[in-house]
């Protein structure tokens, strides 16, 4: 009879070979063949005394992502994966607010920035992108995305080492129809065509 209790929470080395017989690697070296859209998830933080005006506002908050995607046209609804744990995870399991600025291919910098581990505040990282607050989330709206939505989560689903959050589009704009998209595609950040 197999054991149905849960391991302890460790790291998998990536040659570890699950029950199924794929390997972490093998599942990379696939899934990197599947080319994605990439764009960058914003969030504010909210304030630290929501009752006292003259607290500090809370701080804006940026994840690149490769694995967002549209769910249902009626309702209007999309879904982000996000890695359990992760900031933007804990910061999206309180605050229902979001946004998402779908990265154009003149932005490789921008996705690389908000992708980086062990980096620096996202205060220093958004100085010196430009961007406007959304008018439902206040979060960030990168300046020249080739398309921007702002969303209210509708559902968190768990799912393996990641959370799906499922979001209602609030607002969907078109700024800017200059250029391609930024893609993801074995382990680079690329240009269509």
């Amino acid at each position: 009879m197999p054991n149905t209790s849960a391991p302890p929470a460790t790291t998998v080395p990536s040659d570890a070979r699950h029950a199924e017989g794929v390997s972490n690697d093998e599942f990379r070296a696939a899934l990197s063949r599947l080319a994605a859209g990439v764009v960058l998830v914003t969030a504010q933080e909210p304030p630290l005394d929501p009752d006292d005006p003259a607290a500090p506002a809370g701080e804006d908050v940026g994840m690149t992502a490769t694995a967002f995607l549209s769910v249902s046209l009626d309702p209007p609804l999309v879904l982000v994966s996000l890695r359990n744990g992760s900031r933007m995870d804990e910061l999206l399991d309180e605050q229902p607010l979001w946004a998402v600025s779908v990265l154009s291919e003149s932005q490789r910098h921008v996705a690389g920035r908000f992708a980086m581990k062990g980096r620096v505040s996202d205060r220093l990282l958004f100085a010196d992108i430009p961007y406007l607050r959304g008018e439902h989330s206040g979060a960030p709206l990168v300046g020249g995305a080739l398309a921007t939505l702002e969303c209210r989560t509708e559902q968190r689903v768990p799912a393996g080492d990641h959370t799906l959050v499922i979001g209602r589009v609030l607002t969907a704009r078109v700024p800017s129809a200059e250029g391609g998209p930024l893609t993801y595609f074995r382990g680079r950040y690329r240009q269509l065509g």
